[in-house]
C-alpha cells in the first residue's frame, strides 16, 4: 500500500484533487446564475432550479453503472473517459437554444461527471494505505469546495462581464487541459484488477450495501446534509438579488467564498477521524451547519455571511466523515458503496432545492428555516441509529463464546 510522502502518493492525490476540482467547477457553474437565468427565460425559481437538479439528478443515477463498470473495465480508463467527456459536453451547452436543450445538456453534464465522482474515491481506498487514505480524502473533498468556490464565483462574474456562454467556453478549455494533465499524471492501479462478466454480482453488491445499516443510514445523513447545505446557498442567492438588498448576480456569487470554511474543516476531518470517533464529528459538524442557518435568518449581511460560514464548515465537516466512513466500512465492492453514498447525496441535493425553493417563495427565508429543520432533525435521526447499530455490534463482539 502507497504510503503519504512517496512520489506516487504525491502524483495520485494531485490528480485526483485536480479532477474534483473540475468536475466541480463545471457543476456548480450554474447555481449562481439561477436568479439571472431565471429573469432570461422568464421562469420561476422552482421551474430554473432544473439547472440545477437536471445536473444533480443526472449524477445520481449515474454513479452505480460507473461505478461498475469501473469494476469491469478498471478505475483509471473510466476516471479519463468522463474528464474527457465534459469539455465535449460544455461545448453542446455553448450551442443550446432554449431552456429545455439547456436543461438536458445540464443533464449529460451530471453523467459525464458521475464517471470520476463514482470511481475516485474507490481508487484512492485501494491504492493508499489506511493512514494515508484518511489524510488524502480530506485534501480530495477540499478539493471538491476550492472548485465549487471557483466554478460559482467565475460563473457570476463572467456572466456578468460577458456572457453566461462565454463563461460555460472558458470551463471548457481549462476542462480539456486539466483531462490531459491528469491523463499522463494518474498512476495506473497495482493493487485492482478488473473482472468483467460480473454484472449480477455487482447487482447483488448494490443490495447488500443497501442492507447494511452500518452504511445506509451514513448515506441517509449525507443526502440530508447536502440537500440543506447547497440549496441553503441557492436561496441565499435570490434573497440578496431580490429587494431590500438587491445585490448583482456577480457580486452575490461572491458568497461562495464562504466555501473556504468547508474547504478548512475538510482538512480537520481527517485528523479528527484519525483520533476521534467519526460519529461524534458528523454530530458536532451538524450542530454547527444548524447554529449557522439560525445566524443567517438575522436580516444583515453581515449575520448571513457568519451563518454561511458556519453552514459550509460544518456541512462539509460532516459530509467527510460520512463519506469516509462508507468507503471504509463497505467490506467489498468500495466503489459501488462510495457511489451508492454519493447517489444518496446528490439526490438530497436535487429535491432539496424545490423543497427549500418553494418554502422560499411561499414564505421567505422563515419558511426555509422551517423547512431546514426537517432535515436537521432527520440528520439526527440518521445519527442516532448509526451510534445504536455500532453499540450493538461492540456487544456481539465482546460476548464470550459458549461453550
Amino acid at each position: 500500500m502507497i504510503e503519504t510522502g512517496t512520489p506516487q502518493y504525491k502524483k495520485i492525490t494531485r490528480s485526483l484533487a485536480i479532477g474534483s476540482f473540475i468536475i466541480f467547477c463545471n457543476l456548480y457553474l450554474f447555481q449562481p446564475l439561477l436568479p439571472h437565468m431565471s429573469e432570461h427565460f422568464q421562469v420561476s425559481e422552482t421551474q430554473i432550479n432544473w439547472l440545477f437538479a437536471a445536473s444533480t439528478l443526472g449524477l445520481s443515477i449515474s454513479l452505480v453503472p460507473w461505478a461498475i463498470a469501473s469494476e469491469s473495465f478498471g478505475r483509471k480508463p473510466v476516471i479519463l473517459f468522463g474528464l474527457f467527456s465534459i469539455p465535449l459536453v460544455g461545448l453542446m451547452m455553448f450551442f443550446t437554444t432554449s431552456l429545455l436543450e439547456l436543461v438536458i445538456t445540464r443533464a449529460f453534464m451530471g453523467v459525464a461527471i458521475a464517471a470520476f465522482a463514482g470511481v475516485a474515491v474507490a481508487y484512492m481506498v485501494e491504492e493508499l494505505s489506511p493512514k494515508a487514505f484518511s489524510i488524502a480524502i480530506g485534501g480530495y473533498i477540499a478539493a471538491n469546495s476550492l472548485g465549487g468556490i471557483v466554478g460559482r464565483i467565475l460563473g457570476g462574474l463572467f456572466t456578468d462581464l460577458f456572457d453566461w456562454r462565454i463563461a460555460v467556453l472558458i470551463f471548457v478549455v481549462f476542462s480539456f487541459i486539466g483531462a490531459l494533465f491528469i491523463y499522463f499524471q494518474l498512476p495506473k492501479q497495482r493493487k485492482f484488477s478488473p473482472q468483467r462478466g460480473l454484472f449480477f454480482h455487482h447487482n447483488r453488491a448494490v443490495i447488500k450495501h443497501l442492507n447494511n445499516r452500518t452504511i445506509w443510514f451514513a448515506m441517509l445523513i449525507g443526502g440530508a446534509n447536502f440537500a440543506l447545505f447547497v440549496n441553503l446557498y441557492s436561496v441565499m442567492g435570490f434573497r440578496l438579488v431580490a429587494e431590500p438588498h438587491s445585490i448583482p448576480v456577480g457580486l452575490a456569487s461572491l458568497i461562495f467564498l464562504c466555501y473556504l470554511a468547508g474547504t478548512i474543516s475538510s482538512k480537520l476531518s481527517g485528523r479528527w477521524a484519525s483520533s476521534f470517533s467519526p460519529l461524534s464529528g458528523m454530530f458536532i459538524g451538524t450542530c454547527i451547519s444548524l447554529i449557522g442557518m439560525l445566524t443567517s435568518a438575522i436580516d444583515q449581511l453581515p449575520f448571513m455571511l457568519i451563518g454561511l460560514l458556519m453552514i459550509s464548515f460544518g456541512a462539509f465537516f460532516t459530509h467527510t466523515l460520512a463519506y469516509s466512513w462508507v468507503s471504509q466500512k463497505a467490506t467489498t465492492a468500495k466503489a459501488t458503496a462510495t457511489a451508492l453514498y454519493l447517489v444518496h447525496y446528490y439526490i438530497g441535493g436535487s429535491l432539496g432545492g424545490f423543497v427549500l425553493l418553494y418554502c422560499w417563495q411561499k414564505f421567505e427565508w422563515q419558511g426555509v428555516i422551517a423547512g431546514g429543520l426537517v432535515f436537521f432533525t432527520g440528520i439526527f435521526i440518521g445519527l442516532y441509529q448509526l451510534s445504536k447499530n455500532q453499540k450493538n455490534q461492540s456487544v456481539k463482539v465482546t460476548q464470550p463464546v459458549k461453550a
